[in-house]
């Protein structure tokens, strides 16, 4: 692949967080542990800077976060990206229908690019994951790469089938019962899939929301080629729950 292909991160942020309501701030905002600042002073550390550093590492210096209307304490702290070496701007969403909807928001400033999707409110391992998916994803003929962990809470994540080669064979979203043990969490893709997702959505309005699994699902369908890159020893945390966030809390203050 073109080496000078524009690598962009992609952060929806549109979200309620109905799950933690009432919050006082947005939830990609909570403070989860600290950092020292450029003064070797200790700050607060939000959760949404955890998913920056690790875009960082990989040498991701472009970022969109899509937001909620309303939610203007993100840019208000995080502001041009200065704080994580980062060039951050925002967009906003204004459907209701989900992730897909508001990634969609940034095709007319990613469509050339590759795009790495994080959610701002989850805590992952290994620090280098972006790193080696996108390893993945350059080297190979992959049109998407998923990042993928371990879990036992199936009921709440898009769980993933894959073959001894990594191919991706199916998404089942939020499955009530199965005996499969990978979720995806992060994901890559370069700008055949982009074109694939906003092509996706031209066609009705959904009735309920749709999730970003579902669409990935699709484009395998339509002969698009997703892999996988594995984390065995990886651990994931959704931190838009009570329970979870106090989980967070006691492991990282």
């Amino acid at each position: 692949m073109n080496q000078q292909v524009d690598i962009i991160g992609l952060l929806p942020a549109g979200g309620q967080a109905t799950r933690l309501s009432p919050l006082p701030l947005s939830k990609e905002l909570y403070p989860l542990g600290f950092r020292v600042d450029a003064e070797g002073k200790p700050k607060p550390k939000v959760v949404a800077h955890y998913l920056l550093e690790k875009m960082q590492r990989a040498g991701i210096q472009k970022a969109f976060f899509v937001l909620r209307p309303g939610k203007w304490d993100i840019p208000a702290y995080f502001g041009d990206g200065a704080m994580v070496n980062m060039h951050l701007a925002y967009l906003t969403v204004h459907v209701p229908y989900g992730v897909p909807y508001t990634l969609d928001q940034a095709y007319p400033f990613v469509q050339q690019a590759i795009v790495a999707l994080g959610f701002p409110d989850i805590l992952f391992q290994p620090e280098d994951a972006y790193a080696q998916v996108l390893e993945r994803l350059q080297s190979g003929a992959a049109d998407v790469v998923l990042g993928l962990f371990p879990t036992e809470q199936y009921w709440k994540a898009g769980m993933v089938a894959f073959d001894a080669s990594g191919r991706v064979q199916q998404i089942i979203e939020k499955p009530s019962q199965t005996d499969l043990r990978y979720m995806w969490a992060i994901a890559m893709w370069k700008p055949s899939f982009t074109r694939f997702l906003h092509q996706f959505l031209s066609s009705p309005t959904p009735t309920a929301e749709l999730p970003i699994g579902n669409v990935i699902q699709a484009g395998i369908e339509a002969g698009l080629q997703v892999e996988a890159e594995i984390f065995p020893e990886g651990s994931y945390l959704d931190v838009g729950t009570s329970d979870d966030l106090a989980r967070a809390i006691r492991e990282l203050t």
